[in-house]
């Protein structure tokens, strides 16, 4: 069985780290990150850029773009996608595009940046 396991914390600590505590803190998520591709059981995994530069995409047809992460509280996550867009537009009309294969939900659209040995990459 394949899990998405999601990563929760309080944002403003997390964004109140000195570079030495955050890089502490990805030496040793790198250690399990290690390990689990040593077993082959790793997927694709990245650390999600802050809310304040997150929006939402909901609505019909193309949807419209909202500040923030604005999921209701009856919806829950079911699924991601992480696609290479050029910039914020690009993001926005890939997703205007499966807002339109999937309608009636939100997309939430978040920078990422991708996790890999001991390294990060926006």
């Amino acid at each position: 069985m394949i899990y998405a396991i999601l990563a929760y914390h309080v944002e403003a600590d997390v964004m109140s780290w000195t570079p030495e505590q955050d890089a502490a803190l990805m030496t040793d998520l790198m250690q399990v990150r290690e390990r689990l591709m040593r077993e082959g059981r790793l997927g694709p995994s990245a650390r999600l850029g802050e809310t304040r530069k997150a929006c939402t995409l909901r609505g019909p047809g193309n949807g419209m773009v909202i500040d923030g992460p604005f999921a209701e509280t009856k919806e829950q996550l079911l699924g991601f996608f992480i696609i290479d867009c050029s910039d914020l537009d690009d993001a926005i009309a890939t997703t205007a595009e499966l807002a339109r294969a999937n309608p009636g939900g939100a997309y939430e659209l978040r920078p990422v940046s991708v996790l890999r040995a001991n390294r990060s990459f926006e």
